[in-house]
């Protein structure tokens, strides 16, 4: 069960972002692993504060966890590791986030000598809209996009190096990647971790480059890839498929695929999170009289039952008929707001019927009258 990211940090749920970052800089330089001689604890604590930290200072990972809680941020997509903004933290992202909060530039490779290092042939991460309608937000769908992108290198296996041969182990740094040196930093006397010049971090070094692919592993390619949509996203909410990206050069670890919804309008409808509105005009008999109509939903037609007395601006709800909640099970509702339509031109029996019911009707409420003006204001309410 994960923690609320307010109590982890000990600020109320209206906090202002400076004190969010001020609480995140205090438990993080306590439960710094450098200053908890390699406690597991104080990592992993180390690593959740970080993390809540990292969604309260973003305004929009804020408000979807705040709306949906932790789902907000990791929800219910289908296959490929989809999820919502989602977060995750080993411990050098976590570090390097400390890195930059106190602005001092160059994340944990460039200070500290203990910790995970980020593999530096990591693939870049793609980007690609994904066009939906109302209705497929309504129900959930999957989308396949063809994208350009890079593949490992047929030739030489994504090694980068000649067929028959190898790369060898970076004589520099000894197969490690890094060079250390110890350095004062705020802390006082610590260990500097820098990429190898030599191997640019890699470790090995290839002699005999594939001929293929130039020593870089990869070759130009393009893919299929099916995209699982949970029902109840919103406009520029993304979906991350982790590894779906780019592959690294030499069997680098591949980056990740980000698609950034955009929801066609409907014009039918207006949508407030997961609510929808939708305008529906009667004639004055059906107002007046009380009628039975037919009302839109995103899954299909369904009947509704106007009132006798029924006002322009007053609402029905329908509840359940909105639109699905993102990681919480259950709808939104369907508001039915109401215009009275009055006809701008009247045949002549029209205008008779018109004219007799205008000798016997009764003249409008007072606003003062308070009761009639009450129910007008409730039903508004519901909006």
């Amino acid at each position: 069960m994960k923690q609320d990211f307010y109590g982890v940090l000990g600020v109320p749920r209206d906090a202002a972002e400076a004190d969010i970052k001020k609480a995140y800089r205090k438990l993080a330089m306590e439960c710094h692993p450098d200053r908890n001689n390699g406690d597991k604890a104080a990592e992993e604590r180390f690593k959740l504060v970080t993390e809540a930290y990292e969604v309260l200072r973003d305004p929009e990972k804020r408000a979807a966890y705040d709306r949906y809680g932790h789902q907000g941020l990791r929800g219910g997509a289908g296959g490929g590791g989809a999820g919502f903004s989602s977060v995750h933290f080993d411990l050098s992202e976590a570090l390097s986030v400390f890195m930059r909060d106190f602005g001092l530039g160059g994340g944990f490779d460039t200070l500290f000598g203990g910790g995970q290092r980020r593999d530096r042939r990591r693939g870049h991460d793609i980007k690609v809209g994904l066009k939906l309608t109302l209705a497929e937000v309504a129900s959930g769908t999957t989308k396949t996009v063809r994208i350009k992108s890079l593949e490992p290198c047929p030739e030489c296996s994504g090694t980068g190096a000649k067929p028959g041969t190898e790369p060898v182990k970076c004589r520099t740094c000894g197969g490690s990647g890094e060079v250390r040196h110890h350095a004062q930093s705020l802390f006082g006397q610590f260990l500097t971790v820098s990429p190898c010049p030599t191997c640019a971090g890699e470790g090995t070094v290839l002699h005999s480059p594939c001929a293929r692919c130039g020593g870089d592993g990869r070759v130009k390619g393009e893919k299929t890839i099916q995209i699982d949509v949970p029902a109840g996203v919103a406009d520029h909410h993304y979906l991350t498929l982790r590894g779906q990206g780019v592959p690294g050069p030499r069997n680098g670890p591949p980056g990740d695929l980000i698609a950034v919804l955009d929801i066609k309008e409907d014009p039918r409808f207006e949508r407030h999170g997961d609510d929808l509105v939708y305008d529906l005009g009667i004639t004055f008999t059906q107002a007046a009289l009380g009628a039975e109509a037919q009302v839109p939903t995103p899954y299909g037609q369904t009947t509704l039952r106007i009132e006798p007395g029924t006002q322009t601006g007053m609402a029905y709800r329908l509840r359940a008929k909105g639109l699905p909640r993102l990681g919480e099970g259950g709808h939104g509702d369907l508001h039915v707001r109401i215009h009275v339509w009055t006809p701008t031109k009247l045949t002549a029996d029209q205008r008779k019927l018109l004219e007799k019911l205008s000798e016997i009707e009764d003249a409008p409420p007072e606003k003062e009258s308070g009761r009639f003006w009450d129910t007008v204001r409730r039903a508004l309410g519901q909006l």
